[in-house]
């Protein structure tokens, strides 16, 4: 298998998780990720031999840093054929505190804008080629708005939108745009919320049933399959009743609260 795949937040979390299914089914694997040591050192711990993989240190909000680092990937290993933007963070706000603006504005810049800049170096080159994958890694958040959850939640509809118009726009040339939203997964980004979190998985299990939903082709797909059924229901419930559904839940813990 010659297979390559581009994954950005490849640290830890979702990001690393889906690195080793690809790595485990012989891929050859390009990591994007800010801590780029520590990733690196955990390939090499993990045993993945060298020629397999490829780490870029990069921000995914730096779109000049982004171009650059595609250009280099495509020079040095090809064009890819799947590029998976997952970076993200997820971040409590109150809007009612002029504090938090900066903290809304960085979330929008990860999720939205690094999703965008993850995108755009690869969007000609897999036109032209007349095949590829572009993989954007949402949420169930982004169906509906949550108490303290603003951010990213706007975040995450933002995402979702976007994959949708690319891929009206890049299907007629073979270029496939899939959209993944997770429900709750085990990962640093959920361990400080303190509200429930229904059908929570690990990173691994998602990483699994991501890959062939990814293989299969598809448009847009929740995971875990009870959490779809949820999404589905959260979006035709009338406001009145969603309003009602959330008065007794608690709000995302905020991001610089003890």
């Amino acid at each position: 298998m010659n297979e390559l795949v581009l994954i950005t937040g490849a640290s830890s979390g979702i990001g690393w998780a889906l690195a080793q299914a690809y790595l485990q089914r012989g891929a050859r694997v390009v990591l994007v990720a800010r801590r780029a040591q520590t990733l690196q050192d955990a390939l090499v711990q993990a045993g993945w031999p060298a020629e397999r993989w490829r780490v870029f240190g990069a921000d995914v909000v730096d779109a000049q840093a982004m171009q650059a680092l595609a250009h280099s990937c495509i020079a040095e290993w090809g064009l890819p054929d799947t590029v998976v933007a997952n970076a993200g963070i997820s971040l409590g706000v109150d809007l009612a505190d002029a504090q938090d603006l900066p903290v809304f504005a960085q979330v929008m810049a990860t999720n939205v804008q690094g999703l965008v800049n993850t995108f755009e170096p690869f969007i000609a080159p897999m036109r032209e080629r007349g095949h590829g994958r572009l993989v954007g890694i949402a949420s169930v958040a982004g169906v509906r708005g949550l108490p303290g959850h603003a951010a990213y939640c706007a975040s995450k509809a933002a995402a979702i939108a976007c994959c949708e118009s690319l891929r009206g726009e890049l299907s007629p040339h073979g270029v496939q745009v899939i959209t993944l939203a997770p429900g709750y997964v085990a990962t640093p980004l959920t361990a400080r919320n303190r509200h429930p979190m229904p059908f929570l998985m690990s990173a691994e299990a998602f990483a699994r049933q991501a890959v062939r939903a990814i293989d299969a082709g598809a448009r847009f797909r929740v995971i875990p399959w009870p959490m779809a059924w949820v999404a589905r229901l959260l979006r035709v419930l009338p406001p009145a009743w969603f309003d009602r559904l959330l008065a007794r839940q608690p709000r995302k813990h905020r991001h610089n609260a003890p």
